[in-house]
């Protein structure tokens, strides 16, 4: 690269914080904060050829995100959680744990070629041809858990000059105050979709949130739940209850909050499934379909869980599902202050009582005339039951034809296998920016 000026335009600088405040207040996305960020600092002048930044984020899945810019490739985005109680030797050694263990705010380092590398990190930047180095830790706050760490590296033969440093600094800062209301939005957004589900989440962040609101829909309904559970913990004890709880929800119920399909609640040791439709046939039958076929998957994986747990001397865990399809209201119900964003209506109660009629019967699964009549297929006739509620009496059927040879994941099989929840073992999917996003390992977390 040739020489450059030593100093920058506070003109260039001032726009670049004016379009991070236009962000903010539009709610952009932190991929998207990240990307624009790094593109027009490059744009203004300064040399950067590489940046990394981390952000610690409040969510069930993951512990932090992890964005790193380079100027020839783009922005790639990995996901990290923390495993329990430790700190690997190559956390130890980065720059970012030295700045957080001598309480420093940020750390400067000239990459020259010749001698070890104090850090690390500092031999893989050295073959990326890096000559200068700036790591930050920047809180959000005085009392706050959530913050930002990052560094900032150049390839530029003089490296960084003290304007460019004090321009990078002062950046940050405003990059921190965007990246915080990023942070809290996507809090809210995460907080939402994990407690509520993905549908029920947008509808409240949309402003669904007096006690009345809501709307009638036509559902697939999906009810399940695991048999003899007062037996597991009772013998079993608390916390091998739930973790047997969390195990059969892993394998029972994951394959009913894809394809359409949303975990709605969960009630206990059962949950409650929908798979919204619209009032016509072809919609309801592809609503139903799905909702079958992710019965299907959810029958593979109990079976594979329950050969883990017969290998390891444990007892199995039986379940029962039912089916059904009907209109639902969906939406805020109980107190002023305390509300909860569900669905209930006859159709709920129905499925619900369906589901018990599978310990009536010995089956795993049981459905109504309604849902078996959109999915087509053999269906074997168990009996018409009198639901409590319902004037008719109900035809409750079953799959006649076993349920096809279902390939389990991979992914699923070494959580199984293993002992761990599969969320901490399949690739993640960052929504928000619609990419995704890769469990990694801490060497990528430290840069």
């Amino acid at each position: 690269m040739s020489t450059i000026e030593s100093s920058v335009s506070s003109i260039l600088l001032d726009r670049v914080a004016e379009w991070l405040t236009h962000s903010s207040l539009a709610g952009d996305d932190l991929e998207n904060i990240v990307r624009g960020f790094c593109e027009r600092l490059a744009a203004a002048g300064l040399p950067i050829a590489r940046v990394h930044l981390t952000f610690s984020m409040l969510h069930p899945l993951y512990d932090a995100l992890s964005f790193t810019w380079r100027r020839a490739s783009g922005v790639t985005i990995e996901g990290f959680r923390m495993p329990a109680g430790q700190k690997p030797d190559r956390f130890l050694q980065s720059p970012y744990y030295y700045l957080l263990d001598n309480n420093l705010q940020h750390i400067r380092r000239r990459l020259m070629q010749e001698g070890p590398a104090e850090f690390p990190i500092f031999e893989d930047l050295r073959k990326d041809r890096m000559t200068d180095y700036l790591a930050f830790v920047q809180p959000f706050g005085d009392d706050s858990v959530q913050g930002m760490m990052g560094s900032w590296s150049t390839d530029h033969h003089d490296g960084f000059t003290d304007d460019m440093i004090d321009a990078l600094l002062r950046m940050q800062n405003h990059l921190a105050v965007a990246a915080k209301m990023a942070v809290l939005g996507k809090l809210a957004n995460n907080m939402l979709t994990t407690y509520l589900g993905g549908d029920a989440g947008k509808r409240v962040l949309n402003g669904q949130i007096r006690r009345g609101d809501g709307e009638t829909i036509r559902a697939a309904l999906v009810m399940g739940d695991m048999r003899e559970s007062t037996m597991y913990a009772e013998k079993e004890g608390r916390q091998a209850y739930i973790d047997t709880l969390n195990q059969f929800f892993d394998a029972i119920a994951a394959p009913f909050n894809r394809n359409g399909g949303e975990i709605l609640s969960f009630l206990g040791d059962g949950f409650l499934a929908v798979y919204p439709c619209g009032r016509h046939k072809d919609p309801s039958k592809i609503a139903c379909e799905s909702a079958l076929s992710a019965v299907y998957q959810a029958q593979a994986r109990v079976a594979e869980l329950n050969r883990d747990r017969e290998q390891k001397g444990l007892a199995r865990i039986g379940y029962g599902i039912g089916l059904h399809v009907g209109n639902v209201m969906f939406g805020n119900v109980g107190l002023k202050d305390r509300l909860t964003f569900s669905a209930f209506g006859s159709a709920v109660n129905e499925v619900q009582r369906l589901q018990i009629l599978t310990k009536k019967y010995g089956r795993e699964v049981v459905a109504s005339q309604a849902f078996a009549g959109y999915c087509g297929g053999e269906w074997t006739t168990l009996g018409e039951e009198k639901l409590r509620g319902v004037r008719q009496k109900v035809t409750v059927l079953q799959p006649r034809a076993p349920a096809p040879e279902i390939q389990v994941d991979e992914h699923f099989r070494e959580a199984v296998q293993n002992g761990l929840s599969e969320a901490e073992q399949v690739i993640l999917l960052h929504r928000d920016a619609k990419k995704q996003v890769k469990r990694t390992s801490m060497e990528k977390f430290i840069q």
